[in-house]
């Protein structure tokens, strides 16, 4: 297979894949991405479920979560449609039109969320203005709209030599959302740091818990989204550079954004209470 898409940026141009074996890393490619759906899907459904099983107020406050969830939901059918785009070529249109969820959709949604715990923690004031749900709705509406827009983009330019284009835009997207969240997360810290010795009431320690609680999920956030997107910002700088976009050069960005995209659910799993191992530990 050449020229497979293994992530949001890397264009899929591969035609007549039936007519030569695939290689070791398409084979690899090929593992990576079925592990992504028959666990993808299940997580992420199950996550789903108990967000919208919870009270009204329990969907209000994982609003962005439900989003995302939603989000990788489609980018799980991706994984499913590159596969079989590899022995039926007439799917890469589809293929390609789902990158778009991965592309803008995951990365926008987790920069919600890492904004949404920087306001709760240091401007709380702003954060009670807008923490009505519809204001939730009007941000995840947006969200949707370019996601869908880039979907459009994913499908009629990542087949042509525009896709070069459009590689160092995405790159440089990513780069702007991840600079956001290490903007939330240093802010956080520096709100932890600042906090008064003071006396230790109970209204204190749960303000205390509240911003170490929001300064860990926008850490890990983070640090997720940093090992999910650096490598494929590099790989996509390459591409850009020596025009070489095979699945030898994405593979590894393409292994680290499928499998860091499975921090998000279990880290709501685990505070959901779902997962006893951890719980118990």
């Amino acid at each position: 297979m050449n020229n497979s898409t293994g992530n949001f940026t890397t264009p899929q141009t591969s035609t007549n894949t039936t007519s030569h074996a695939l290689g070791l890393v398409d084979n690899l490619e090929i593992c990576v991405h079925s592990i992504n759906f028959l666990f993808g899907l299940p997580t992420h459904s199950y996550v789903l479920w108990l967000i919208v099983t919870r009270t009204a107020s329990g969907v209000a406050s994982e609003f962005f979560i439900l989003n995302l969830s939603v989000c990788e939901l489609g980018f799980c059918l991706d994984s499913l449609v590159l596969v079989l785009s590899m022995w039926f070529p007439s799917l890469v249109k589809f293929e390609l039109f789902l990158i778009g969820f991965s592309m803008a959709g995951r990365p926008l949604f987790q920069c919600l969320m890492c904004v949404e715990r920087y306001l709760a923690v240091v401007h709380p004031v702003t954060f009670l203005k807008y923490k009505p749900l519809r204001y939730r709705v009007i941000c995840c509406t947006v969200v949707w709209i370019l996601t869908l827009g880039s979907c459009l983009l994913c499908m009629f330019f990542l087949a042509s030599q525009s896709r070069y284009i459009h590689t160092w835009l995405s790159s440089v997207q990513l780069i702007l959302v991840l600079s956001v969240q290490l903007f939330c997360l240093v802010a956080v810290l520096r709100a932890l740091k600042q906090s008064g010795p003071g006396e230790k009431t109970r209204e204190k320690e749960e303000e205390n818990h509240m911003k170490r609680r929001a300064f860990h999920i926008i850490l890990i956030t983070t640090m997720t989204t940093v090992i999910m997107y650096v490598p494929n910002i590099m790989t996509g700088f390459f591409e850009v550079l020596t025009r070489d976009s095979t699945s030898t050069v994405w593979f590894t960005g393409s292994t680290c954004f499928v499998l860091a995209g499975f921090v998000q659910p279990f880290l709501h799993l685990h505070r959901a209470g779902k997962l006893s191992c951890l719980c118990s530990s």
